[in-house]
């Protein structure tokens, strides 16, 4: 997990969250609401995923934009920014997505701890989507 200052509480409380459901949870911070740069953060996701270091990554900023936009520039990442439970459930489902980005300003604790559930439980469908996301990678 990572996130910017605009995401510390949130992932504090998503962090918790899998904690508790036996989730073993690396923290690549930020660590603190003190103002800092998105990317310095994200990227650590975006490269522990990208080597298999890690399964799976979740990252946090105010619009979620802006750590979706970095962990994706690693090749072997397919982040989705969600902000529903379903749209989390089809990037799963359809696209395979290995990382969840979340909008600090946009959802409340609760809705995250769904969306995470439904992230992290999720299964890719394969078939058809399978050779779509085949197709996402630049060569």
């Amino acid at each position: 997990m990572a996130c910017d200052h605009a995401g510390f509480v949130l992932k504090d409380v998503v962090k918790r969250h899998l904690e508790e459901k036996g989730f073993e949870v690396e923290d690549f911070g930020t660590w603190s609401e003190e103002s800092v740069d998105y990317p310095d953060f994200a990227h650590k996701v975006g490269r522990a995923v990208d080597s298999g270091a890690v399964k799976r990554g979740v990252v946090i900023c105010g619009s979620g934009n802006g750590v979706q936009m970095t962990v994706n520039k690693y090749p072997n990442v397919r982040c989705a920014l969600c902000w529903t439970e379903e749209i989390a459930r089809l990037a799963r489902a359809h696209n395979d997505a290995n990382v969840l980005a979340l909008p600090a300003r946009f959802i409340g604790p609760e809705e995250a701890l769904g969306i995470v559930d439904v992230f992290i439980d999720g299964v890719f469908e394969g078939g058809r989507h399978a050779r779509r996301v085949a197709k996402i990678a630049i060569s």
